[in-house]
């Protein structure tokens, strides 16, 4: 028997990672009540966990997701207002199945969305929201008689506890810190942590507010920085933290105010962790500096170069005997954790670090950055196959590879260009062993494709 889909529902919210868009013209109450009831169908679980964040739309979907899970005969025990990976902590810690998590993680503020992850065997899977795409379109949902119930539960000190396991509190010297929580759900997490720690924090935005009055939920954004950088300068403080939306991502500045790459604190976290854990994996994704597998191959560990993407970062240290992992967009993933990314264990492993460490910041990060590198470059363009094909020939003279666009490298430089997989853009990476050749290459690469695309 075929059904009818429902063309109502705009499947543009249905991503490779997770479901977002804006709300209400994308994603409403509606489509969230139907995404209840296909999320409890597919979890198989007898009971999900539901968080969400400070988002202006997030109470409204929260409570229409919940009415859907519990309309399918599934319990949902509502943890409230919380971090991402509080929704993680629990799937994964405790005898729930799946987990839904309310939050359009650094989108603007007239986003929403929905992290599904599932308990299997050893870890926490993110479910795809393609996965489920097809079962809310259609909708065919049969009304159950067995209402499922709602229980609401508080699992903050079960989730510190968690964290602080995974350092030496006592090593953490008391360090003046600014930390930047851009009006999202850090600002809920770390004042809480502060109380079991000997630093001082300089909060910057901790009032929670969907409407990010501060600056954009985004620390990539370089509008994002300007407030931190600022104020970690004025303040003499040892260094800054800046933390996403849903506060599953973390950068770090130094006692300059300088915004430190995201693949160097990698390297940092790789070395604290191969130093406990010898030979084991520590995963990548391809657009990182070269200089990430040299030191990791240095320190005794196994390079897993991946895809782009926290969901590949996590299967390939699943999948490669793998400690942990990181990327450039600042998520970092752990065994430990269930294999799921972490900013708040992130954040007091790098506390223990550079407390061990007796350096400043900016000494500290020095040693890792033997290359120049250029921030990532995206183009909007008509065809993207034609780039990227004329691409391939023209440096048909460099090591190639394909498992992420197109990655080709030379003896004293290298760059990769790749589709984005839901936008028109190309996104290029290049990196080059001196500053003058990196803007040389540069040059070249960004007017050859404005060439092809005239």
């Amino acid at each position: 028997m075929k059904y009818k889909k429902n063309k109502e529902i705009n499947l543009s919210i249905f991503r490779s990672y997770d479901i977002r868009g804006i709300y209400p013209s994308k994603l409403d109450e509606k489509v969230a009540y139907k995404i209840g009831r296909a999320f409890a169908i597919f979890a198989k679980a007898k009971k999900v966990a539901v968080g969400r964040d400070m988002r202006l739309s997030s109470p409204v979907l929260s409570e229409a997701l919940i009415k859907g899970i519990t309309d399918q005969g599934v319990d949902v025990y509502d943890i409230g207002q919380v971090p991402v990976e509080c929704v993680y902590f629990i799937v994964g810690g405790y005898d729930y199945g799946a987990g839904v998590a309310i939050t359009a993680s650094h989108n603007p503020k007239e986003y929403n969305g929905f992290k599904l992850v599932k308990r299997e065997g050893r870890t926490v899977r993110v479910v795809p929201g393609e996965e489920i795409k097809e079962m809310v379109e259609i909708g065919n949902f049969s009304d159950n008689k067995n209402k499922g119930e709602i229980r609401r539960i508080d699992i903050w000190q079960n989730f510190l506890n968690h964290i602080f396991s995974f350092i030496d509190a006592k090593k953490i010297k008391p360090f003046k810190i600014i930390i930047d929580a851009g009006n999202g759900m850090a600002g809920k997490a770390i004042p809480m942590i502060e109380k079991k720690l000997s630093i001082k924090i300089i909060p910057l935005n901790f009032n929670l507010d969907g409407n990010f009055p501060a600056h954009p939920p985004n620390p990539l954004l370089k509008e994002s920085t300007v407030q931190i950088s600022r104020e970690i300068k004025s303040q003499n403080a040892d260094f800054g933290v800046i933390f996403d939306g849903d506060a599953d991502r973390i950068f770090l500045l130094d006692e300059k105010g300088e915004f430190i790459r995201a693949d160097i604190t990698l390297l940092l976290l790789a070395k604290y962790f191969l130093k406990k854990y010898p030979g084991k994996g520590v995963a990548y994704n391809l657009i990182c500096s070269k200089a990430v597998p040299e030191f990791i191959k240095e320190w005794g560990g196994k390079p897993i170069r991946t895809k782009v993407g926290f969901v590949n970062v996590q299967r390939g240290i699943l999948e490669n005997n793998g400690i942990m992992g990181g990327e450039l967009s600042g998520h970092y993933s752990f065994k430990d954790n269930f294999y799921l990314d972490s900013g708040f264990i992130s954040f007091l492993v790098l506390l223990e670090i550079i407390s061990e460490s007796e350096r400043k910041v900016s000494e500290l990060v020095k040693d890792f950055s033997p290359y120049a590198k250029a921030a990532e470059i995206n183009f909007e363009v008509s065809d993207k196959e034609k780039i990227l094909k004329k691409i391939r020939k023209k440096y048909s003279n460099g090591k190639q590879d394909f498992l992420d666009g197109i990655t080709v490298e030379y003896s004293d430089w290298w760059f990769n260009i790749r589709p984005s997989q839901t936008e028109p853009f190309l996104r290029l990476t290049i990196e080059a062993k001196t500053q003058p050749l990196l803007e040389e290459k540069k040059n070249e690469l960004v007017g050859l494709i404005g060439k092809i695309e005239r």
